[in-house]
């Protein structure tokens, strides 16, 4: 698996890199958020690594041109900056999922691995019987295509891109509506018409008030309600 590791602490990117290439993983390492972004316009990796206090050019601005670029390789964000509104600014830039610095390794290692088992090159995404295609921009349950309004595939998708894990619903919002004022709870109206939608697809989207929603599978769905 190749990973491009962009990380200015050289001790910490030293760790990184012993621990990550003893497990198999092919690296190249930046320090310099200018250097990681040629990088990444240059070979084809299968995730990207990244911090966001970086020389040269801040990691959020790297992860901006990237997906402007149209480059869909799943990015787990390292940061030290640890606010809830620093970690809604890197997931809408892009990232997949992040971590806040200190971490534990063997966390990291299983969200690379959640990543790449969930996000592929050519951008698909499963969850349960769920798959979204990016080169058709399309949705389906097993084989058969989903119909859903443009709002109802702009919040899957971003569901899908973070299964198991809570997308704030601040993201939700800015993801389905854009720059319009829509109300906080216009988000709940378009979970409500999704869910019908998703009926049979093993799969559930789960509300965490206070807080947003997540999309998993029907098993780790029944694993985090409370036994009676």
């Amino acid at each position: 698996m190749k990973l491009l590791l962009v990380e200015d602490d050289f001790d910490l990117s030293g760790i990184l890199s012993r621990s990550l290439s003893s497990r198999g993983f092919e690296l190249l390492c930046c320090s310099d958020g200018i250097e990681a972004l040629a990088a990444a316009r240059k070979k084809s990796f299968d995730i990207i690594v990244l911090d966001l206090s970086l020389p040269g050019l801040d990691g959020l601005e790297l992860l901006h041109r990237l997906r402007g670029d149209g480059n869909t390789t799943p990015v787990l964000i390292l940061t030290a900056r640890g606010a809830v509104g620093d970690r809604i600014a890197g997931l809408n830039a892009g990232a997949d999922d992040y971590l806040a610095k200190p971490f534990d390794l063997e966390e990291m290692i299983a969200r690379i691995g959640a990543l790449t088992r969930r996000l592929g090159r050519n951008g698909e995404l499963r969850c349960g019987r769920l798959r979204y295609e990016a080169s058709a921009n399309a949705f389906y349950k097993d084989q058969s295509p989903l119909e859903l309004s443009q709002r109802e595939a702009d919040l899957l998708k971003k569901l899908m891109s973070r299964v198991d894990h809570v997308v704030p619903r601040e993201v939700l919002r800015d993801a389905v509506f854009g720059a319009d004022a829509a109300q906080s709870d216009a988000i709940d109206v378009v979970v409500h018409r999704l869910r019908k939608k998703l009926a049979g697809a093993n799969v559930e989207v789960l509300n965490l008030r206070g807080v947003g929603y997540l999309l998993c599978d029907d098993a780790s769905a029944a694993a985090q309600r409370p036994s009676a």
